[in-house]
């Protein structure tokens, strides 16, 4: 079928082909199994069936082991005669060994091209997630989000999260009659979070440039999809920051790619390896959100699969809407393995060939109890399927063979250096030297000020009065020293009128004049 992903050969001799057909790989899937029983394999055929039909894949790599997609099998390998016994007994008559268009990711930079996004692209919610922050805590952080979009100050690293924090933080008093309580303590709770997100190793991954997806996207000259791998081994001790950035590019995926119903095949298919990491400890408003991508990324033409051990680590709303599925062995030691076995083999079309239950529990390393959609949607029939061998090398390449891959791609040159724009951090900076430089030149002019006023006391003590150069002074000064002259001649004229020798003469004077009369 060349419709389809060729998966291994079924039914009682292995002899009927089993496919995944590319109209309905966007239906999501399930690959799940104990350690050991061989998902590896399955998670790496599968790759090289899409990437051979154009479809590009993204998977995170997390043992280092599938890295050998960038590199051709070869016949000198151990187990070439086995591969060929079962490429006979599946009737895989086109097999043959080849490479794949690989291109490597790390978000620390090391293994692939740097994996970066910035602060505001991560949003609130999954930052929360990422920082482990409680209900307070994310509500300061949604406060800061709001701020930094106001304030027209771009988040785009580390810094310029923390540099906002602090802001917030020295004017809380303001901020908390817009937003409510902005509690010092939460806010030094994030910082701490903060540092301890950097201590891991997350400070590479906020910043520019950022990921662009469609480089993700791409498909080679030769028709075959890219397969783009994340190294994943070292992430891994940081399982919060791996499971909150594949959930990040899900939802990058949802957001910007258009609507395209039901294609021909898929434009991505996305591998979600260790699944259970991004449901431990969930709280139920991001699980809702997984739910919501789950479901609606199907019409963006994006295939989800989720890898884990047991199908129990899914959810059941999410896990009802996974269509294709491989299951390899379950183990049942215990009472709660007996159940998930159950469970797990209950979400199974029935064959009446033999018990889907204890075909999970008794199939080997590289077999699989498989089910796929088939026309119109339908859930195919259960079968004991035997996986086909891998194209490409199985196990992974040496580090200089990975290396020159990452030194030839033409992405290379567009990630390798990291940009530093001028951002909320720089902002804030440049406000708090504007606002420090003006409280300078404030102090020093009032040190001025009482300098010169201290140089006048002083001179007042010396002299005894202040002594002005001005003619007009002078002059005022003299009109002071006529009046005050002029006002003591009046006063002693009124004081001898109002004497003795004054009624003398005032009597004298009227006399005088009532005897002319």
């Amino acid at each position: 079928m060349e419709d389809a992903v060729f998966v291994g050969g079924g039914g009682p001799s292995y002899g009927e082909k089993q496919h995944l057909r590319l109209g309905y790989a966007n239906r999501h899937g399930l690959i799940a199994g104990a350690t050991g029983t061989g998902k590896t394999v399955t998670l790496q055929i599968l790759a090289e069936g899409f990437s051979q039909a154009g479809v590009p894949v993204f998977m995170a790599d997390v043992k280092g082991d599938l890295s050998g997609l960038a590199k051709a099998g070869s016949a000198d390998h151990k187990l070439h005669a086995p591969f060929m016994e079962r490429c006979g007994k599946i009737g895989f008559e086109d097999f043959a060994y080849a490479g794949f268009p690989v291109c490597f990711w790390d978000l620390y930079g090391v293994q692939g091209h740097p994996v970066r996004t910035t602060i505001a692209e991560m949003g609130p919610l999954l930052l929360a997630r990422l920082l482990d922050l409680s209900e307070a805590q994310e509500g300061i952080l949604n406060i800061a989000f709001r701020l930094a979009d106001e304030e027209g100050m771009p988040l785009l690293d580390l810094n310029d999260l923390r540099a906002m924090l602090v802001w917030i933080g020295e004017n809380r008093g303001d901020l908390s009659l817009r937003y409510g309580n902005i509690s010092v303590a939460s806010v030094g709770a994030i910082q701490r979070r903060l540092l301890v997100l950097e201590e891991e190793g997350g400070a590479g991954f906020f910043g520019e440039p950022a990921l662009e997806l469609a480089d993700l996207l791409r498909v080679g000259p030769d028709g075959r999809g890219q397969v783009n791998i994340l190294a994943a081994d070292k992430l891994m001790a940081a399982p919060r920051l791996y499971a909150t950035f594949l959930l990040w590019l899900l939802s990058e995926l949802f957001e910007d790619l258009p609507e395209v119903g039901d294609p021909e095949k898929p434009k991505l298919v996305f591998f979600f390896d260790e699944a259970h990491l991004l449901f431990d400890g969930a709280p139920r408003a991001l699980v809702d959100k997984v739910e919501q991508v789950a479901r609606l990324i199907r019409s963006k033409g994006v295939g989800v699969y989720f890898v884990t051990q047991s199908p129990d680590d899914i959810p059941e709303d999410i896990l009802g809407q996974l269509g294709n599925r491989v299951q390899h062995a379950l183990r049942a030691f215990t009472a709660r393995d007996r159940k998930a076995l159950r469970l797990a083999s209950e979400t199974y079309r029935e064959n009446p060939a033999f018990d889907i239950e204890t075909a999970i529990r008794e199939v080997g390393v590289g077999e699989a109890v498989t089910s796929f959609l088939e026309k119109k949607g339908v859930p195919g029939m259960a079968q004991r399927t035997l996986v086909r061998p891998p194209s490409s090398q199985l196990g992974p390449i040496e580090a200089a063979e990975r290396e020159a891959v990452v030194l030839a791609s033409d992405l290379r040159a567009k990630y390798a250096q990291a940009v530093d724009r001028t951002s909320a951090y720089e902002m804030l900076k440049a406000r708090a030297e504007k606002a420090a430089a003006e409280a300078a030149e404030a102090e020093r002019a009032e040190e001025e000020m009482e300098a010169r006023e201290r140089e006048y006391r002083a001179g007042r003590r010396y002299t005894g009065k202040r002594v002005s150069r001005s003619t007009s002074g002078a002059s005022t000064r003299r009109d002071r020293q006529s009046e005050s002259f002029g006002e003591a001649m009046g006063k002693m004229v009124m004081k001898e009128l109002t004497g003795t020798t004054g009624r003398r003469i005032v009597r004298g004077i009227l006399g005088g004049l009532f005897k002319a009369r």
